[in-house]
C-alpha cells in the first residue's frame, strides 16, 4: 500500500511509460489507495486486453475494456462482453474493485482471466453465430470458455517462469 498522502496522479505515468508494465513476469501492481485502484485497473485491464488481443489474434477489432458497478452486470458474474459482429468492435466490463470481495493481488489476478474469458467468447463468435442459443449451450459455452482461458493462463505462467535457451544453443548433449 502507498504512504498515506503519496500523489496517486505520479503513479500513472509511471504505469504508461517504459518497463513499468504489469505481467505475472513483472509481478502485479502493488495495491494503492482506495482512491487510486479505479485508475490502476483501468491501465491494468487495458495492458492485459492489449497482450490477449495480440496473443489470440484479434487486432482487426476494436476493442475496449471499462470498469463497471456490479449492477450493470448480471448476478454472481465479474464481466461481460458486447460486440459488434459487422463493425468489429466490442466492449469488455469487468467488476468494479468496489464491488470485490477478495484481497488486490487475486483480484488482479481474476480480472486478467476475465479479460482473456471474454476475449475467448468473441474468438468463438463466427463459430456460434448460426447457433440456436439456450441456458443448456450457454452453460456449455462458459464451461469451455473458462477452461480455454485457465489452461491460456497456466501456460502463460509456465512460460514466465520457466527460462529458455537462447536461440541456437542446443539443450542436449551430444556424445
Amino acid at each position: 500500500m502507498w504512504a498515506s498522502g503519496f500523489p496517486g496522479f505520479l503513479l500513472l505515468p509511471a504505469l504508461i511509460v517504459g518497463e513499468a508494465g504489469f505481467g505475472r513476469a513483472q509481478g502485479l501492481p502493488p495495491e494503492p489507495e482506495v482512491k487510486d485502484r479505479q485508475s490502476v485497473i483501468q491501465i491494468f485491464a487495458g495492458e492485459k486486453l492489449a497482450v490477449w488481443q495480440e496473443r489470440l489474434n484479434l487486432q482487426e477489432w476494436r476493442i475496449s475494456v471499462m470498469i463497471a458497478p456490479a449492477s450493470d452486470l448480471r448476478p454472481q458474474t465479474v464481466g461481460n462482453i458486447h460486440w459488434d459482429n459487422a463493425a468489429r468492435t466490442a466492449v469488455i466490463r469487468i467488476l468494479d474493485p468496489a464491488d470485490y470481495h477478495m484481497a488486490w493481488q487475486p483480484m488482479l489476478q481474476d480480472m486478467e482471466f476475465t479479460v482473456v474469458h471474454e476475449l475467448i467468447h468473441l474468438e468463438l463468435v463466427p463459430l456460434l453465430a448460426d447457433l440456436q442459443r439456450n441456458e443448456a449451450s450457454r452453460r456449455d459455452e462458459e464451461f469451455a470458455v473458462n477452461h480455454l482461458a485457465e489452461a491460456l493462463l497456466h501456460l502463460q505462467a509456465n512460460t514466465v517462469t520457466q527460462p529458455q535457451p537462447p536461440i541456437g544453443t542446443a539443450t542436449s548433449s551430444a556424445k
